[in-house]
């Protein structure tokens, strides 16, 4: 595991919208927030532009990322927001300035598939975290906009939350990746999926019926993502939707199903996804989950 160097004042963060668009505004206020706390700010070009719903054509956005993983002054890059898009640009990018420079990759979303394939392809600690898009005027300033500016900056995290019903209790330790339960099942067999034997998965989405939900698990389940796992961490599922016959299952219900006949601990409804509360996790790192009474899950020594 590399773990890119972490911010200080002054440094530079690079935003791009790699996948879908978004309004110039948005990103200019994230932008502001970056300054605040002593960062300088580069917006790409791919910022306020439109092309249907990608930010700009393939070819553009590929060039964008492309040069912001490259650029020696950029320590960071943020994007603007998820959407879709980020698949079509993983097998073209060119790592290698990037594994002996590398620089914090922060997002969530559709940006889970630039986490596992960067993860899969360098060992490289990239970071699940807000973006421009959850930078707003409502939450600039709260704990999860705040533990993005820690994660940057090198800060250890301990999060504590709630237990939750469905909860198997337990300890474990292991890398920790994941992210979009979509993109992780739309990774399946190709190059860019992750290894998690030892590992800490945690999962989200937004949107979603109820019997796609059951079946990208069944196919991460079927690809080998939950043999060998050390914990489970379900977060937030938004936005749910059902047919006309109900499913029979919430989302948490469907995952505890699925994953009943293994021993490793779960826990669910950890603030993380497509909400205000999404903390900021460092991919691919070292944490300690514990589950019972309290639960938390901390960063430590990789």
């Amino acid at each position: 595991m590399k773990i890119p160097p972490y911010l200080k004042k002054g440094d530079l963060i690079g935003i791009t919208c790699a996948s879908s668009k978004m309004e110039l505004h948005q990103a200019e206020y994230a932008a502001k927030v970056l300054e605040s706390w002593g960062f300088r700010v580069y917006l790409g070009i791919t910022v306020g532009t439109s092309f249907h719903n990608f930010s700009a054509p393939d070819e553009l956005r590929l060039e964008e990322l492309q040069d912001m993983l490259d650029h020696p002054e950029i320590k960071a890059i943020l994007f603007g927001r998820g959407g879709y898009g980020m698949i079509c640009l993983l097998d073209q990018l060119n790592l290698n300035k990037f594994k002996k420079h590398p620089k914090w990759v922060c997002g969530y979303s559709d940006v889970t598939a630039l986490h596992s394939h960067i993860y899969q392809k360098t060992g490289i600690a990239t970071l699940h975290s807000p973006m421009c898009s959850g930078i707003t005027q409502v939450t600039q300033g709260n704990q999860y906009v705040q533990s993005l500016h820690d994660a940057l900056t090198g800060k250890k995290y301990k999060y504590e939350f709630a237990a939750h019903e469905l909860n198997r209790p337990g300890k474990a330790k292991g890398h920790l990746v994941g992210g979009n339960l979509t993109l992780l099942a739309g990774l399946c067999g190709s190059k860019s999926q992750a290894k998690t034997k030892g590992a800490i998965l945690f999962l989200e989405d937004i949107g979603e019926y109820r019997y796609s939900v059951d079946r990208m698990m069944y196919t991460l389940k079927r690809a080998g993502y939950l043999e060998d796992l050390a914990g489970m961490i379900v977060g937030s599922f938004t936005e749910s939707k059902d047919t006309q016959t109900p499913f029979g299952q919430n989302e948490f219900e469907i995952i505890h199903n699925i994953v009943q006949e293994y021993d490793f601990p779960v826990c669910y409804n950890f603030p993380v996804g497509h909400q205000h509360e999404n903390y900021a996790l460092k991919h691919g790192m070292m944490h300690e989950l514990k589950i019972g009474a309290d639960c938390l899950l901390r960063e430590i020594k990789n």
